[in-house]
Order: C-alpha cells, then sequence, then structure tokens
C-alpha cells in the first residue's frame, strides 16, 4: 500500500552549458516526473528542535513512496540525484532541496525537505 497523496511533484536535475560567449548558463530537466505525496509546512519554531542546518532551513516537508533518485544521462552512467543538483516544482511552485531522507534506509517512503524559492 502506498502514501498516496493530493499533490503531484516533479524532481529537475541541473544541467549547466556554455552560452554563446563561454559563460555558464544553468537549465533545468525533468528527472523524476511521476511523484504523487503530500506537502506540509514546516514551522520552525519549535523549541524541541533538534539543531540540523538542513531541517532548520526548510519550509516545507513532502511525504512521498520510495523511487530511486538517479536519472539517466546521454552516454554515462546514470547520476545520483542530490540537494545540490535538484530542485522540485509542485503544483507550478518551486522548492530548493535540502535533503532527501529515506528514513532508517527501508525504502518505503521519502521525506524531502525543502525550502520555497517561489513561482515559476
Amino acid at each position: 500500500m502506498g502514501i498516496g497523496g493530493n499533490k503531484s511533484a516533479v524532481i529537475q536535475t541541473a544541467k549547466v552549458s556554455k552560452n554563446k560567449i563561454g559563460e555558464p548558463e544553468k537549465s533545468y530537466v525533468d528527472a523524476v516526473t511521476s511523484l504523487k505525496g503530500w506537502l506540509d509546512l514546516l514551522d520552525g519554531d519549535s523549541k524541541h528542535t533538534t539543531f540540523n542546518a538542513k531541517i532548520q532551513e526548510s519550509t516545507h516537508i513532502f511525504l512521498c513512496d520510495y523511487v530511486e533518485l538517479q536519472y539517466k544521462v546521454e552516454g554515462k552512467p546514470d547520476e545520483k540525484i542530490t540537494p545540490e543538483n535538484s530542485r522540485m516544482i509542485i503544483d507550478g511552485e518551486i522548492y530548493e532541496v535540502k535533503m532527501y531522507d529515506d528514513p532508517m534506509g527501508m525504502h518505503e517512503h521519502l521525506e524531502i525537505y525543502l525550502k520555497y524559492t517561489g513561482g515559476r
């Protein structure tokens, strides 16, 4: 039985290329397109939180069924999706990924800690 959810999300990975004058330009491509889960607002005001910087910076958490966090790159082995090379789009809104958590490595669900950055 899966988690289900009321939100559809896409994980995008950063692709860096050079523009006409040789400067690096970052664009994003869809890496995982079929995430269904729950988006919840985090309140960083609790006196009982641990002082984990990634969690403290997060504004939201997305809970979904477990998926492999890898994507295909043409001519290369599968690349791992990390917070540093990805972002999430949920209902047209952009979220910076702070941390991917597979609790206790059980591959049952993912807890994705996010920071809201705005609309498209």
